[in-house]
């Protein structure tokens, strides 16, 4: 093999992906080996490949990939979400263009547009994970409007109503006058806007008396049905008992009383608008108030609010406000600021309004899911996000399931002309239901209309963990696969998913989905806002990988991206990462070009090998445990270390050949074997570039040979004190190198090194001490040579003769008296702040003594210097 000069990832990364795929790498099936089972958190059918989802498959890929190296059966499931606001939303979009209005079509002919949109690019982001060399099971893709997943969303349905879990009543909801649908309270973001105050002024009938309340939503006073004021209140004593007039329509409505209102905010009045907030439908259920809708379902003003039918709510609240101010009923207008709920779809205002649901009761669900994570049943990474979860979960509230849209999994439920409710699996057990409840045995299927709505996108979600291996409807896999391992996903979506799906599982499996949820963070730009098409500072993340290469990108991800917190993404991180692609193949270059020789092995390979050995041993615990911990951005950073520093920037310099010389064929085997270890570490994080090399590396000939499924290293036991004894080998190696530099002493020139008689010297690593700085002899001795160079490492004085005429005398003397004025002064203010009684009375002792520690070093550094610059005299 001709081995190119630099690495090019697009000539081995579509081969190396297609080679896993033909040879069924990723695809898992039930065996006697322990299942690994991780499942994608599935992206809508809408998306295409964005850096969050790039962040989290590539966390996910790495630990699927380590785990089929470790021997289990790794079962990694992919799919999408049907995702009903936003594909239906998409579908609608396309329609229009075509000039056809969504109103114009029968449901059916709107489910056959949005099933083609579906199979034209629901698949683009899978395809696109491909380019990553994520390793997912692609024979077990699942969708959400599957044949057989739709079955059990709709039997869960029918089975949480017939446990009395499901009910249909009419509340207050979010409505997304948008989207034209319901939503539920987690799928409300709630932001700081900079709004107005109106304050508006009310009759009190038959008076000449005027109170005045104060909104941000004056367009709602058309729905008024109440003013509302605190009992208590002793500015509002005249006003008990009376009724007023609302503006501009002239509707008398009744002044209430009641504690709720708060007597310290703004006026003391409160208008009630029953249909258009949850806290007044509270009060207008309490006091049997008239509710009054003024909102059509696009947000335009409706025939009940008499005034401005048909305008846009946000067109009319400036309408409205000009009106008051004509008639003389708007007070001051001041600007303010509050939260106001937005659509996290769609993202326009939400509506409060009152409207028939369908609603799951949850309180009885949550509990054993909460019990379950404070419990450590199910762990989160990193664990702060158990009280984030513990207050939703004691808080939680019924969660409204229908929207009203087409495209979904259908409400289950038929009615006849009494409007109620019969839930059944289809219209024919439906009719038979009918039948019987109602006595009449002439009911046809025409008598019968089914709910035109369907459930909310996460209520099939929230079956994913068993419903991607048909648990509903056979056990011959779940019960193998199920319990899944490791959930990876963005705290954004702990209640839409994470929570639902840990209820679901205790519910129908009594048992956990996942053993632990690693929480990834978002990826922000380096201004620290969330990247987004919106602002147009996301990459594209296949321009990236093109750029970069997929191993480059994912290591630029991952070096920074800790467990729950964001990540300052930064392109340059990429380069950091194709950098890292290039150091590794140098070295690739560098071992394959190495012809071996049959002879003795050097005494410094042997020291060289053994430091490698313990130093592997080493990295391999910690990177081990590093994954227990869910640290990835760790372990990633120690293999970094290890491939750059430890053995390309050491060991392979150690080991490298005298110029002119062959390696022996036992070190250049050794050497290889360390590659190959370390390109089994590395695999989970860069899986082409590390296949690429290992498929060079050695012969392989069989697939069973391919790095993809090689054994994880095992740990072994390693001496701690050869690796204390080599960072004490560095110190020397580069103290030497030093001195040569700042004497222009040339590196072909062989020097000797002479110990004077102490404690520490690493006197197993000599060989390779002389090897690296091209030293005659290492000796120890009791007296300095004249003239030689000094230099300490860890209490140890070292000496390097050399002749007058090997050195600039003047130059090392200016260069000397420079550190001795600096050492000098350094120790001058540590001696001041061990002088300091009450520093070294209330200092942590180990800070004390680390002070003390300067002072000993700056004093034998001093003297060092002096001794050397009388010996240059």
């Amino acid at each position: 093999m001709e081995i190119p000069k630099t690495y090019d990832p697009s000539s081995c990364e579509g081969k190396w992906y297609q080679y896993w795929m033909e040879n069924g790498y990723f695809h898992s099936v039930p065996d006697e080996r322990e299942p690994y089972t991780v499942l994608i958190p599935p992206p809508n059918v809408t998306g295409v490949l964005h850096m969050g989802h790039m962040l989290n498959n590539t966390i996910q890929d790495v630990l699927v990939r380590r785990a089929r190296m470790m021997g289990k059966n790794a079962c990694w499931v992919p799919g999408t979400d049907h995702a009903s606001i936003a594909t239906e939303a998409k579908v609608v979009r396309k329609l229009r263009e075509k000039g056809i209005k969504k109103s114009d079509l029968s449901r059916d002919e709107f489910l056959e547009h949005a099933w083609d949109w579906t199979r034209e690019h629901g698949g683009i982001i899978l395809d696109q994970l491909k380019h990553l060399g994520a390793s997912c099971d692609w024979e077990r893709t699942r969708f959400t409007l599957d044949e057989k997943y739709y079955a059990a969303v709709v039997n869960t349905f029918i089975d949480l109503y017939r446990k009395g879990y499901i009910y249909r009543g009419e509340r207050m909801i979010n409505w997304d006058p948008a989207a034209l649908t319901a939503l539920s309270d987690e799928e409300v973001i709630y932001k700081e806007v900079q709004s107005k105050l109106y304050h508006v002024k009310y009759r009190v009938e038959e008076t000449d008396d005027w109170l005045t309340i104060a909104t941000t939503r004056p367009e709602t006073i058309l729905g008024d049905t109440a003013i509302c004021i605190n009992p208590k209140d002793p500015r509002h004593e005249h006003l008990k008992g009376k009724r007023a007039i609302v503006p501009l329509v002239n509707r008398s409505i009744p002044i209430i009383e009641d504690e709720y209102v708060d007597m310290e905010f703004g006026t003391g009045c409160l208008k009630v608008t029953p249909a258009h907030d949850p806290n007044d439908y509270i009060l207008g259920e309490k006091h049997k108030l008239e509710v009054i809708d003024v909102m059509n379902d696009d947000g335009t003003m409706s025939e009940a609010a008499t005034l401005y039918i048909g305008q846009d709510r946000f067109e009319v609240r400036k309408l409205i406000a000009a009106d008051l101010e004509k008639a003389g009923q708007l007070g001051k207008v001041e600007e303010y600021t509050n939260k106001v709920g937005f659509s996290e779809r769609t993202d326009v205002v939400i509506e409060p309004r009152l409207s028939q649901q369908w609603w799951v009761s949850m309180k009885e669900l949550a509990k054993p899911a909460l019990d379950a994570v404070e419990k450590g049943e199910v762990s989160f990474y990193p664990d702060k996000f158990v009280n984030t979860y513990r207050h939703w979960m004691t808080n939680i509230k019924d969660w409204c399931i229908s929207r009203q849209l087409w495209w979904g999994h259908r409400i289950p439920a038929w009615y006849l002309d009494d409007g109620e409710p019969i839930v059944a699996e289809n219209a024919e057990e439906a009719l038979r239901i009918a039948r019987e409840q109602s006595g009449n045995p002439g009911l046809e299927l025409s008598d019968l209309r089914q709910d035109e709505d369907v459930m909310d996108t996460w209520f099939s979600s929230w079956l994913w963990p068993m419903g991607v291996f048909d648990g509903f409807e056979t056990e011959e896999e779940v019960s193998y696969y199920y319990p899944t391992n490791d959930l990876v996903t963005g705290p954004d979506i702990i209640f839409f998913w994470v929570a639902r799906m840990i209820m679901a599982g205790y519910h129908y499996r009594d048992e956990r989905p996942f053993r632990n949820v690693y929480f990834t963070g978002i990826v922000r730009d380096s201004q620290g806002r969330k990247m987004s098409k919106q602002l147009g500072n996301s990459p594209d993340p296949l321009e990236l990988i093109q750029s970069y290469g997929a191993d480059g990108v994912r290591v630029g991800l991952l070096l920074t991206a800790p467990a729950g917190n964001d990540l300052p993404f930064d392109p340059k991180l990429c380069e950091q990462g194709r950098n890292f692609s290039n150091k590794i193949w140098n070295a690739f270059r560098l071992v394959k070009g190495w012809e071996p020789e049959e002879k003795n092995q050097p005494e410094s390979a042997k020291q060289s090998v053994a430091w490698m050995t313990a130093r592997f041993s080493q990295a391999l615990a910690e990177i081990n445990t590093s994954f227990e911990r869910f640290r990835l951005s760790e372990a990633l950073m120690t293999i970094y270390k290890l491939i750059w520093d430890d053995f390309c920037s050491w060991y392979l310099e150690m080991v490298k050949p005298p110029y002119g010389e062959q390696i022996d064929k036992t070190t250049l085997e050794q050497t290889q074997a360390f590659f190959e270890q370390m390109l089994k570490l590395l695999h989970p994080f860069m899986p082409f570039i590390s296949e690429e090399i290992w498929q060079h590396l050695n012969k392989r000939n069989t697939p069973d040979e391919a790095l993809v499924v090689s054994p994880w290293p095992q740990e072994q036991t390693f001496d701690e004190t050869i690796l204390k004894d080599f960072e004490k080998v560095m110190e020397i190696v580069t103290a030497i190198r030093n001195e040569r530099k700042r004497n222009q002493i040339p590196n072909k020139e062989a020097l000797d090194l002479l110990i004077k008689e102490g404690q520490g010297h690493p006197k197993a690593f000599n060989a390779v001490i002389a090897h690296l700085c091209k030293l005659s002899s290492i000796t120890s001795t009791t007296d300095k040579p004249a003239g030689a160079l000094t230099f300490m490492v860890a209490g140890n004085e070292y000496f390097i003769p050399v002749s007058g005429d090997q050195i600039d005398v003047e130059g090392e003397l200016k260069k000397l008296e420079e550190e001795l004025k600096y050492t000098r002064g350094f120790l001058q203010s540590v001696e001041k702040k061990l002088s300091n009684e009450r520093f070294v009375s209330s200092a942590p002792e180990q800070v004390v003594a680390a002070e003390r520690k300067k002072l000993s070093d700056a004093s034998d550094r001093i003297r060092i210097i002096e001794e050397k610059m009388a010996s240059l005299r």
